[in-house]
C-alpha cells in the first residue's frame, strides 16, 4: 500500500538555547488550543481526512467494528454501594453510550432507575462520573463529566422523588465527594479559570469547600486551602460514622501526603478546626475507617510495600501503632466491614484478598480464581456484607456479595459471555530486562495456538509510571484481537506500582530509561520464545504509555511492525506548562533543572525522531478535549514524524472530537476507535481476520 500524502504542516525557525544545547521547536504553534485557533483546527481537519481515508481502506476494519460491537453488547454492572437500606449500582444494558444508575430498596427489592446520562447530550459524550449517597440513602451527590474533560459539575438528587435539587457546583476537579450529615457536603475545586484557559491553563490554588444544600455556590464555606503553597492539592473524606473529616494534601503525583483531621462533634464550638496528624510530605497515608476515636490507615511509612496502622485521637499526643506489618505482597488497600478488616493484596500484579480481625489476626482468605483483579469491598463497621468485582483477560467483571462473618461469596450479577473463556490461555511469565531485572509479563492467546506452538501477531501493551499497577482485566477490544487470531501481552514495567516504592523508583526520573529497556526486552522475549513472528509485533500505550511507545519506537524502530501511541506525553521539555502537567515532575523531573533536562532530552519522543531510518507504521490517537495531556503533544510529535525521512509506512494521527483523556468516553466512540486502531495494527503486523485469507492480506499490504 502506498504511503499517504501527508498534509502540509508549517515549520517555524524556533530554536532556543538550554544549558548549552540548541533545541528546535518548529511546531510550537500546534500547542494552541484547537477549539480557539482556526489554524490548528484546520491542521487537525486535514490530518483527520488523510487518516480516515487510510483507515477506511483497511480490509479488516469492518470485521473489527462488528466484532467489538458484539463483544461489548452484554449487561454490565458496577459494584453496589449500600446506604440506609438502599443499594445503589451502575448498569449498562450493553450498547448504551453511558451506564445508568439504579437503586434497590433492600437487596431483593425492585430496581428503579435514578439517573440516565444517555439523555444528557446528543452525542452521548456527557457522563455520570462519581456518585455518593448520603448516610440515610435519601440524597445522592454526583459529578458530571462533559466531553471527557477533567472538570466536573456537582449536582444533588432526591432519591425518593427522583428530582434534582437546585444545587450546582462548577469548576470542581480532582475532588472526592464527602457528605456532612444530610444537609451538605465537602468538595475540592480550583478558582474559575480566565476566559479561554480552561483546557490548557495550569492548575493552582486547589481548596476544600463546604456546600450547604439549598444555597448558592458563592456562599460556600472555605474549609481548607494553602495560599502560601499554591501548588498543593487537597482532598477531603468523611469517616463512615460521620464523625471525622480527614484532609490529605499533596503537591504532585507521588503518594506523599500531609494529613489533617477535623472532629465534627466539636464543629459547632470550634468551626472547621484542623488537627495535624502528619506534617511531612514523605509517605502515603490512605484512610481506611474509624471505630470511635481510633483511625486506621494504610501507609508505606517504614514499609515500601505498605502496612496497616492505627492512631487513637483520644490520646493526648497520639502515635501510630502497627496492626498488620509489611509482607512480600503489596497491600493495595483495606476496608473495615462489620467487625473485620478486608485487606487487598497484589502478588505479581494479580489480586489476593484476606479477612482479618481488627487486631490484625487472620480469619480467612478469599479464594479468587486464577490470575485476575478484585476490586470493591466497600462498606463500613457494622455491615454484615460487602460486594466486590472480579475480572481477568478472559473474564468480564462479575459482581459478588460476600458475607463478612463467614467469608462465603455468592453471585450478585454475572455477565452472559459471547465467547468461550476456556478457549484462551492466560499465563504469567517472567523475563530478564537489559540489566538483568526480572520483569512480569502476562500473555493471553488461544489454547489451540499455544498447544500447536504457533507464532501469532502480538499486541504488546505497557505503561510503566506514576506508581500505577497494570493488572488483568477484560476488554472487548482486546478480545476482538484475540478472536482474530492475535495474541495479547501486557508487561509490568518498572516505574509502575506492582511491587511498591522500589519498583516505582527504579523507573522514574534518572531511571526512566529502565522502563523503555523493560518494554524492548519484552518484545524481544516474545519473538525469541516463538509467541510472535518476526515482523508481527505491535505495541500500544496511553498517556505515560504513549510516551513509552514514542520513546521505544525512536530507540528500536526495527523491532516493531506497528505502534499506537494514545494521548501521549511527547514533548518532555514543555509538559509542565499545561493543566495538570506540573504534577508530573515527581516522575519526570523539572525541565528547567540541568540534570533533569539532559535526561528528558535524551528520550523525549518529539526531539529524538531519527531521519533516514525505517520506522514502523504509527497511529497516534488523541482528542480535542483532553485537558490532562493536552493534544498539542500528539500534534507536534506527528508533524515531526511526518516531516522526517522515516520510511514508507504510514505515520498518521486520529483526533477524536468531544473526548478527553479516556474516562467518560461513550460506547459508540469506543467501538469506532477500537476498530480503527486494531485494523491499523492488524494490517501492518500481518494479522488476518477470519473472513480474510493470508493471501488477501499480503496482497493488500503490497
Amino acid at each position: 500500500m502506498k504511503s499517504p500524502d501527508y498534509p502540509e504542516t508549517r515549520r517555524e525557525s524556533l530554536v532556543e538555547e538550554q544549558f548549552g544545547k540548541s533545541v528546535a521547536d518548529p511546531y510550537r504553534w500546534l500547542e494552541n488550543d484547537v477549539r480557539n485557533d482556526p489554524q490548528v483546527a484546520d491542521w487537525v481537519s486535514r490530518q483527520n481526512t488523510v487518516t480516515r481515508a487510510h483507515l477506511d481502506t483497511l480490509p479488516q476494519r469492518d470485521w473489527f467494528a462488528q466484532r467489538i460491537r458484539a463483544l461489548i453488547d452484554y449487561e454490565r454492572f458496577g459494584v453496589p454501594v449500600k446506604a440506609g437500606g438502599r443499594y445503589f449500582y451502575a448498569r449498562n444494558a450493553g450498547l448504551q453510550n453511558q451506564a445508568q444508575l439504579f437503586v434497590r430498596h433492600g437487596l431483593q427489592g425492585a430496581s428503579r432507575l435514578l439517573l440516565d446520562p444517555n439523555g444528557w447530550a446528543a452525542d452521548g459524550a456527557t457522563a455520570l462520573d462519581a456518585w455518593k449517597p448520603s448516610a440515610s440513602g435519601k440524597r445522592l451527590l454526583f459529578s458530571v463529566q462533559d466531553g471527557g474533560s477533567d472538570w466536573r459539575m456537582l449536582r444533588v438528587l432526591d432519591v425518593d422523588s427522583g428530582e434534582r435539587l437546585s444545587d450546582e457546583i462548577k469548576w470542581a476537579k480532582f475532588t472526592d465527594l464527602a457528605w456532612i450529615g444530610e444537609d451538605g457536603f465537602l468538595y475540592s475545586r480550583f478558582p474559575e479559570p480566565e476566559q479561554g484557559t480552561a483546557f490548557q491553563g495550569r492548575n493552582y490554588d486547589h481548596a476544600v469547600y463546604y456546600h450547604r444544600l439549598g444555597t448558592e455556590q458563592e456562599a460556600d464555606e472555605l474549609v481548607f486551602a494553602t495560599p502560601e503553597q499554591r501548588e498543593m492539592n487537597h482532598a477531603a473524606e468523611v469517616t463512615p460514622d460521620g464523625r471525622y473529616v480527614v484532609i490529605r494534601s499533596s503537591t504532585g503525583t507521588d503518594a506523599r501526603y500531609q494529613v489533617r483531621v477535623i472532629d465534627l462533634t466539636e464543629r459547632e464550638r470550634d468551626g472547621w478546626k484542623l488537627r495535624t496528624l502528619v506534617s511531612d510530605l514523605a509517605h502515603d497515608w490512605q484512610l481506611v475507617a474509624n471505630v470511635g476515636t481510633k483511625l486506621w490507615f494504610v501507609t508505606n511509612k517504614g514499609a515500601p510495600r505498605y502496612r496497616l496502622m492505627t492512631i487513637d485521637l483520644a490520646e493526648g499526643e497520639p502515635e501510630f501503632a502497627e496492626v498488620v506489618g509489611e509482607r512480600k505482597e503489596l497491600l493495595e488497600r483495606a476496608t473495615i466491614i462489620g467487625d473485620y478488616l478486608v485487606l487487598n493484596y497484589l502478588k505479581d500484579a494479580s489480586s489476593h484478598a484476606e479477612v482479618v480481625s481488627l487486631d490484625g489476626k487472620s480469619v480467612h482468605t478469599l479464594g479468587l480464581n486464577g490470575l485476575g483483579t478484585a476490586s470493591g469491598f466497600e462498606g463500613k463497621p457494622g455491615d454484615p456484607e460487602t460486594f466486590y468485582a472480579y475480572s481477568s483477560f478472559n473474564q468480564p467483571a462479575a459482581i459478588y456479595r460476600m458475607d463478612i462473618a463467614t467469608g462465603q461469596s455468592e453471585p450478585f450479577a454475572e455477565p452472559e459471555l459471547k465467547f468461550d473463556p476456556e478457549a484462551y490461555l492466560v499465563e504469567q511469565r517472567f523475563y530478564r530486562s537489559k540489566d538483568g531485572t526480572r520483569v512480569p509479563l502476562f500473555i493471553v492467546r488461544s489454547k489451540a495456538a499455544a498447544e500447536a506452538g504457533l507464532a501469532q501477531p502480538t499486541l504488546l501493551y505497557g505503561y510503566g509510571g506514576f506508581d500505577i499497577a497494570l493488572t488483568p482485566g477484560y476488554s472487548a477490544v482486546r478480545m476482538a484481537w484475540l478472536e482474530a487470531g492475535g495474541a495479547f501481552a501486557m508487561a509490568n514495567l518498572r516505574g509502575g506500582g506492582e511491587y511498591g516504592k522500589d519498583w516505582h523508583d527504579a523507573g522514574r526520573l534518572a531511571n526512566k530509561q529502565n522502563v523503555f529497556d523493560d518494554f524492548i526486552a519484552a518484545g524481544e522475549y516474545l519473538i525469541a520464545q516463538g509467541i510472535t513472528p518476526e515482523g508481527g509485533l505491535s505495541i500500544q500505550g496511553g498517556s505515560n504509555g504513549g510516551l513509552l511507545v514514542g520513546a521505544v519506537v525512536n530507540q528500536r524502530p526495527d523491532l516493531f511492525a506497528a505502534a499506537n501511541a494514545q494521548v501521549g506525553v511527547m514533548d518532555m521539555l514543555r509538559f509542565d506548562r499545561f493543566t495538570a502537567g506540573r504534577y508530573w515532575v515527581d516522575d519526570y523531573g523539572y525541565p528547567e533543572r540541568e540534570a533533569d533536562f539532559r535526561v528528558l532530552l535524551a528520550y523525549s519522543p518529539y526531539h529524538n525522531i531519527r531521519s533516514g531510518v525505517d520506522y514502523p507504521a504509527v497511529l497516534v490517537t488523541t482528542a480535542d478535549t483532553d485537558d490532562r495531556v493536552v493534544p498539542g503533544h500528539s500534534f507536534k510529535y506527528t508533524a515531526a514524524l511526518q516531516h522526517a525521512d522515516a520510511g514508507d509506512k504510514p505515520h498518521l494521527i486520529r483526533v477524536e472530537t468531544r473526548a478527553g483523556h479516556g474516562s467518560g468516553k461513550p460506547t459508540d466512540k469506543v467501538i469506532e476507535e477500537g476498530a480503527d486502531i486494531l485494523s491499523f495494527l492488524a494490517y501492518w503486523s500481518g494479522l488476518q481476520v477470519p473472513s480474510f485469507s493470508s493471501a488477501e492480506v499480503a496482497e493488500a499490504r503490497r
